[in-house]
């Protein structure tokens, strides 16, 4: 994917990114998140509503590697969406931990519960 066509993308805004984001997992069946050297992955702070913390994901390595940027500490990691789906999930919902969905590089994104994500994403394989 070409930077015109990364921008075109991350120019949408979150809601359309979200639709995006499902129709790309739907067809390439993997999930990407960032991690750091010590291969944790990223977690984000989010100050409204009491504040709560997200893991971030994207339907692509090109998009996670385009918000990571310049910080070299962090790298794309994809993720099968069986396992996203019946082990990560599970784990966020279980340690309180919400989905930031396909973050743009000016740092809006779709939160959402796990359960949810899980719901859109099972719906949208049901249309394979």
């Amino acid at each position: 994917m070409n930077n015109e066509e990364l921008e075109a993308i991350f120019g949408l805004d979150t809601e359309d990114r979200y639709d995006y984001f499902l129709d790309t997992v739907g067809e390439e069946r993997e999930v990407w998140i960032l991690v750091n050297n010590e291969d944790h992955f990223l977690k984000l702070h989010s100050d409204e509503h009491g504040g709560f913390e997200y893991l971030p994901v994207w339907p692509t390595a090109d998009f996670a590697s385009a918000y990571a940027g310049d910080d070299a500490d962090l790298s794309p990691r994809g993720i099968a969406l069986p396992q996203f789906l019946k082990k990560w999930l599970k784990g966020l919902e279980k340690d309180g931990i919400e989905v930031g969905v396909f973050p743009g590089p000016d740092k809006s994104v779709w939160l959402m519960e796990p359960a949810e994500l899980e719901r859109d994403l099972r719906e949208e394989l049901s249309r394979f």
